[in-house]
């Protein structure tokens, strides 16, 4: 299996499903963390790092780490482009530090380099934490209120936990496999009506699809009623599984932008 750090997403649509949940479950993973705890069920390990341990970590590293250096930083360009801060790199470690308190595996970040994303990914398949330490870096750097910390336990290659975090907003989005997706304690999605096509809202990152011809008929044929682009694919995923979006259109995501986002959204009964 090729390491998905690799490998980015095919244009594709993804809505959000009118009905709750499945019965999924993952129960070949969970005799993995059950070194966490000795004398705690791996069930509860998880239940306890997830609306505990994990939300806590979340919320304090973005009040230590990322909110004081809100439109107080400095930025500088990687070697694709992209932006990067001292907030990125503050907050990343401090995650380093403190998920594996949280349970025992090593952290795999956006601010890492291939070589080292390629051995983590290679080495841990029984458990990796793998973060965004800001999911919108030009939103952060402009003072435009979008942008969030994604964490996601992966396990075999299936993220079984998700947590997404706005600090500006406080909006924090949970979830764990098999045991539905949140929003501030609040269950996935908020809304269960359904737009026709033509009402529909999209979020697309026209910036991402591949192909110049779809992306001049997104803007001018689209079979949807009107699209936005935010800035911080964690959160597209995010809004399209409280029913806030419709659905969403990308061309191109790392592993860190969907590895959370992509266990909330089935959670909440989206499908991909």
């Amino acid at each position: 299996m090729p390491c998905p750090v690799r490998w980015r997403y095919r244009p594709a649509f993804v809505c959000p499903a009118a009905t709750a949940p499945d019965a999924r479950r993952h129960p070949a993973w969970l005799p993995a963390i059950a070194s966490a705890s000795k004398s705690a069920a791996p069930a509860e390990c998880v239940r306890c790092a997830c609306r505990r341990g994990l939300i806590r970590t979340v919320r304090n590293v973005a009040q230590t780490e990322v909110m004081p250096r809100f439109l107080r930083v400095g930025k500088t360009r990687k070697d694709d482009g992209s932006l990067f801060t001292d907030a990125d790199l503050c907050c990343q470690q401090a995650l380093q530090r403190e998920l594996p308190a949280i349970l025992p595996y090593p952290v795999l970040g956006e601010e890492m380099t291939r070589e080292e994303q390629d051995a983590l990914w290679a080495d841990n398949q029984d458990g990796l934490w793998v973060v965004d330490p800001i999911d919108g870096t030009t939103n952060f750097v402009n003072g435009l209120p979008y942008f969030a910390i994604s964490v996601a336990l992966m396990v075999r290659g299936v993220s079984e936990l998700g947590v997404i975090f706005n600090p500006v907003s406080g909006e924090m989005f949970y979830a764990r496999r098999g045991h539905g997706a949140y929003l501030n304690g609040t269950p996935l999605p908020l809304k269960n009506t359904r737009n026709s096509m033509g009402d529909a809202i999209a979020a697309v990152e026209i910036k991402y699809l591949r192909s110049g011809k779809l992306a001049a008929r997104m803007n001018s044929v689209a079979p949807f009623g009107s699209q936005r682009s935010m800035g911080s694919s964690t959160l597209d995923w995010c809004f399209l599984a409280a029913g806030r979006y419709d659905l969403y259109l990308h061309g191109g995501q790392r592993l860190w932008d969907y590895a959370a986002g992509a266990v909330i959204l089935e959670e909440a009964g989206g499908k991909i």
